[in-house]
């Protein structure tokens, strides 16, 4: 799909439970994502924004309303549809990380292509460059219990970058890491969109966070609330125009490193063990 947004929401709503008893989760949500961006979505608990985003990746079905991804109606899959959908275009980054504890980082971030059946030279060269990308190839061979919790969502990312996805769906992906970490978590996926490609949609309730997004989609009680483009427009060579307290560089490495100003004891580098370095 070219010339047109990466994802398209018309009229979603979504209903638990019915009668006096029901819960409107989702009210005539409707929005485009555009390619190569990253959104962030905030609403406080409750909101609506786990919903939206299962929907938009296929785990949950809307009870009205369509969802375009790259050109293909997701409400209208059925099993096996979805199933492809999730292998090809669409990839998750959850809160508690979801790695499998007795693979290594680098067979974790190569599950997916195991499952796609991808030849084991063209898989351990693809884990290879993402385990790079996020700061981690000289932790490969360790297991989850034994990298920080910053580590393992650095791993989470690369594996679900494993299959090149077109779009990008991160439910609160700091929201177990301090702010340190949880800023160069967020700084890493903020790169990921620049490098990779990649859509981006990414549910927070960290303000500093949002200085990282090209856009903020605000949700309240299953309705959308306001958006905001050109948040930031934060680029990898610059600083966040609007949020001068981000500003972001990119080493000649290829090494995310971001500060925040105002605190000057708090400057992350992405380093080769994945952790904040001041």
């Amino acid at each position: 799909m070219s010339g047109g947004p990466l994802v398209s929401v018309r009229g979603v709503h979504r209903r638990y439970g019915s009668g006096a008893t029901a819960v409107h989760a989702l009210r005539d949500v409707t929005f485009d994502l555009a390619p190569g961006t990253m959104t962030a979505l905030v609403g406080r608990s409750g909101s609506g924004k786990t919903t939206l985003l299962n929907i938009i990746g296929g785990l949950d079905r809307p009870d009205s309303g369509t969802v375009l991804v790259d050109g293909t109606d997701v409400t209208a899959l059925d099993e096996d549809g979805l199933s492809l959908l999730r292998r090809e275009k669409v990839s998750y980054v959850f809160q508690t990380f979801g790695l499998i504890p007795v693979l290594s980082a680098a067979e974790n971030v190569g599950a997916p292509l195991r499952l796609a059946r991808v030849p084991a030279a063209e898989r351990e060269r693809r884990v290879a460059l993402l385990l790079e990308l996020v700061g981690l190839a000289a932790h490969a061979e360790q297991l989850p219990g034994e990298l920080s919790g910053g580590q393992q969502q650095r791993v989470a990312i690369a594996r679900a970058l494993a299959g090149s996805p077109r779009l990008l769906i991160a439910d609160e992906p700091t929201g177990q890491l301090d702010a340190e970490t949880g800023l160069s978590v967020m700084a890493l996926l903020r790169g990921v969109v620049e490098s990779e490609g990649v859509t981006a949609l990414v549910s927070t309730h960290d303000p500093t966070m949002l200085a990282l997004a090209d856009r903020v989609i605000r949700i309240n009680d299953g309705q959308l609330d306001g958006q905001l483009d050109g948040q930031s427009d934060a680029r990898l060579d610059g600083q966040s125009d609007g949020h001068p307290g981000v500003q972001l560089g990119q080493h000649s490495d290829g090494r995310l490193d971001g500060r925040l100003d105002g605190h000057p004891g708090v400057r992350l580098d992405q380093r080769s063990d994945g952790r904040g370095e001041s």
